[in-house]
């Protein structure tokens, strides 16, 4: 079996079943539910502990437990098709100077992790229709001057 094929079995026993993803993080737990189904849908992994909780749920062999504490080939395709995907990255190729022009004046030469990193959505009702709040912080992590000669800097962090 092949990992995308795990994830479309993941999904049909969903479907089958009327969970919907609220309820299945519920169950498995252990992690921000961003993580969780980005592990179910292939793009994360499950820390083993996990990984049983959801083969549990969704009654999978040992070797497909295997799989969900895997590390995956992440990411997609570029650019997106998927429309709200697709924008997503319009905001990253609309913003994404003026995001990086700002994080550079205030933390200095590095960049904002993607790794050591939290996420959280909430909906966020309003008259006009309901919004989707999405929340980011990532560690500022600078970049690295190796090679640096005495008084020269060994970290890109913003100088004084």
């Amino acid at each position: 079996m092949k990992r995308e094929q795990l994830t479309e079995k993941i999904l049909d026993i969903k479907r089958e079943n009327g969970w919907t993803w609220k309820y299945i993080c519920s169950e498995i737990g252990g992690m921000s539910e961003v993580l969780v189904v980005g592990a179910l849908l292939g793009q994360m992994k499950l820390v083993k502990p996990l990984a049983k909780k959801a083969a549990e749920l969704f009654g999978l062999s040992e070797v497909e437990e295997r799989m969900l504490n895997e590390v995956p080939m992440r990411g997609t395709p570029m650019p997106p098709t998927d429309p709200l995907i697709y924008r997503f990255f319009e905001l990253v190729m609309v913003n994404g100077p003026a995001w990086k022009a700002l994080i550079e004046e205030e933390f200095g030469d590095g960049i904002m992790s993607a790794i050591d990193f939290n996420m959280d959505m909430v909906r966020e009702p309003n008259p006009k229709g309901d919004r989707v709040q999405i929340t980011m912080s990532g560690k500022f992590l600078p970049y690295k001057y190796y090679g640096n000669e005495q008084g020269i800097p060994d970290y890109g962090f913003k100088e004084a």
